[in-house]
């Protein structure tokens, strides 16, 4: 079954000291890019949390984010307390120098960020196992909902072949009828232009025969009908399936664009244009598979 690069998918996971809530988006993408937004408690975790984030994830452009409250293992705030004293120092020499009355704000410095910062202490390695626990049903919920639509990439992309097959099936039924006509409309205007003069019939059938060369489109509809029956065991088969449906599909343009090129009929023009609508439709629905 193949897999939507688009999907959500969430996480609510508590325990004593610990409250995660793991939210995981992606859209569709060519290379794998992973973005995280982590507090800064655990910041230093990527590195391990991005090797469980990998297991699931194989290319799209995907962001993890997590809110946490650890009241046992969040980070403590360490106060610059010499830097701060400075501060005031200069501050209390600066008013003096002006004769005036110094009272210090000392709530102001809970606005200063560079002098406060975070422990260096790591959370403890059960207080992790449960962060990577969270992530990980995270990354599943994520799976299922891409799974779901995948089977709905899935279903439009089968019909839309069954349409593709339908057109196919047409051209091929109408091809040889084209032939035979613009044979029949060779042979009056050379009997016409060369009257009363006898018609060499030897030439005649060496360029009817070339005529029906030039208009045989037998080989690019079998080989259209096979790339068809290939996107049909690509989405069986659902492995690394979008790259390898971008590409069956580019063949599919090259068969069809000769095609369109060889037949002049208004009416399998329109066909011709109408397979290259659902191919490009069924291009967009590829590039959204992983």
């Amino acid at each position: 079954m193949s897999n939507s690069m688009t999907g959500f998918g969430r996480c609510l996971l508590e325990n004593d000291d610990l409250a995660q809530h793991w939210e995981v988006r992606s859209v569709n993408g060519r290379h794998l890019d992973l973005k995280w937004r982590l507090p800064a408690a655990v910041r230093g975790l990527e590195t391990r949390l991005d090797k469980t984030a990998r297991r699931f994830i194989v290319r799209g452009r995907v962001e993890i984010s997590l809110n946490l409250r650890a009241p046992s293992a969040g980070a403590s705030a360490c106060f610059d307390a010499g830097l701060a004293g400075a501060m005031l120092d200069s501050l209390q020499a600066l008013a003096g120098a002006r004769g005036d009355v110094f009272t210090p704000e000392y709530s102001a410095f809970l606005t200063i960020p560079h002098l406060w910062a975070e422990a260096d202490d790591e959370p403890d390695e059960s207080v992790v196992a449960h962060l990577e626990e969270g992530l990980t049903l995270a990354l599943e919920d994520w799976n299922e909902s891409r799974a779901a639509e995948g089977r709905a990439l899935e279903t439009d992309l089968l019909t839309r072949i069954g349409c593709l097959e339908d057109w196919t099936g047409q051209i091929a039924g109408r091809a040889p009828e084209i032939r035979e006509e613009r044979a029949e409309i060779l042979r009056d205007r050379l009997a016409e232009i060369l009257a009363p003069t006898e018609v060499d019939e030897s030439r005649l059938l060496q360029e009817v025969g070339i005529l029906a060369d030039r208009l045989d489109v037998s080989e690019e509809l079998t080989r259209f009908s096979a790339h068809l029956t290939r996107l049909r065991e690509l989405l069986r088969d659902g492995a690394d399936v979008g790259r390898r449906l971008d590409f069956t599909l580019q063949e599919c343009f090259r068969e069809i664009n000769t095609c369109g090129s060889k037949l002049p009929d208004i009416a399998l023009s329109r066909i011709v244009v109408d397979i290259k609508n659902e191919l490009e439709k069924c291009r967009e629905q590829a590039q959204n598979l992983e």
